[in-house]
């Protein structure tokens, strides 16, 4: 990653394409796991956009993952200091209704779960990212989103009210 960022910051648009392209579902989850769902995309594009402007300042081309992670954590917080309270009024169709709901309860538990769980959580179970895609794209150690993982998957589990009674 480090050569497309050389690349980006060396004004090439497509090596910043390349970026995007492998940093977007990181910067999805970690959005999805802060606001709420119909505002991440636009958020999304802010983010990448801010990054854009800001990479001829970056020191360390290694550290480009962490850097846009924080990014995007500072765009969600910004981004729920100026929102007002909406109540959602989705029209799902009957059939997808249920899936909808289910769906919702579990990012709304996920959500109630302390940071650290949070963003794994979501990069592993909504964006598909093994653990060791997380870790290489956070830059956090492949043990911690382990163990992040396992204990965020145990309070998750215990918020739903899931057992692993397997009898």
């Amino acid at each position: 990653m480090r050569v497309w960022v050389e690349a980006a910051r060396a004004g090439d648009r497509e090596a910043f394409a390349v970026l995007y392209e492998e940093m977007a579902p990181v910067v999805h989850g970690l959005l999805l796991s802060r606001v709420r769902t119909f505002d991440v995309s636009d958020l999304v594009q802010e983010v990448f956009a801010v990054a854009l402007q800001r990479l001829p300042a970056l020191q360390d081309s290694a550290a480009f993952a962490g850097w846009l992670c924080a990014i995007a954590r500072n765009a969600a917080t910004d981004h729920l200091r100026k929102q007002a309270p909406v109540a959602p009024s989705p029209r799902t169709p009957y059939a997808l209704a249920s899936h909808v709901a289910d769906a919702r309860r579990v990012l709304e538990a996920i959500r109630t779960l302390p940071e650290a769980y949070r963003e794994p959580l979501v990069l592993r179970l909504v964006e598909g990212l093994t653990g060791p895609e997380i870790a290489a794209k956070t830059g956090l150690t492949p043990g911690s989103v382990r163990v992040n993982l396992s204990r965020g998957m145990k309070r998750l589990r215990e918020t739903l009210g899931v057992t692993n009674d397997t009898r």
